[in-house]
């Protein structure tokens, strides 16, 4: 889907924790692998977060994208509150390796700056 105005949206699943994050406005760079669907994000796109199994959603406009090699040079470099400013970075980093082993962390990493436009 294109819009002029807005861009393209983007459709991704978020955990409840981190929606409730995103949704509050305090999460403004979200994580992800770079998967083959994500190489293509684009400031000015608009994601639209879904919490699994749920009706709950809402909608971000991408500021910036950026790539690293690995999560920890994402939390050093983006730093580690603008991820999730209610845990420390230890505790992100396995938070962030529970869902992606090494081997996606191999395909490089995405930080996504966010901006809330409908939550």
């Amino acid at each position: 889907m294109t819009d002029t105005t807005t861009g393209r949206v983007h459709h991704l699943n978020l955990y409840r924790k981190y929606f409730e994050l995103v949704t509050a406005g305090s999460k403004t760079t979200e994580v992800r692998v770079k998967y083959p669907h994500l190489a293509d994000l684009r400031p000015g796109d608009q994601i639209r977060f879904h919490i699994k199994d749920t009706d709950e959603t809402c909608v971000v406009k991408i500021q910036r994208v950026s790539e690293y090699t690995d999560f920890e040079t994402l939390l050093d470099r983006e730093g580690a509150a603008t991820v999730n400013p209610t845990a420390s970075r230890e505790e992100q980093l396995a938070d962030i390796r529970a869902i992606y082993p090494p081997a996606k962390e191999a395909l490089g990493v995405l930080a996504i700056n966010i901006e809330l436009v409908d939550g």
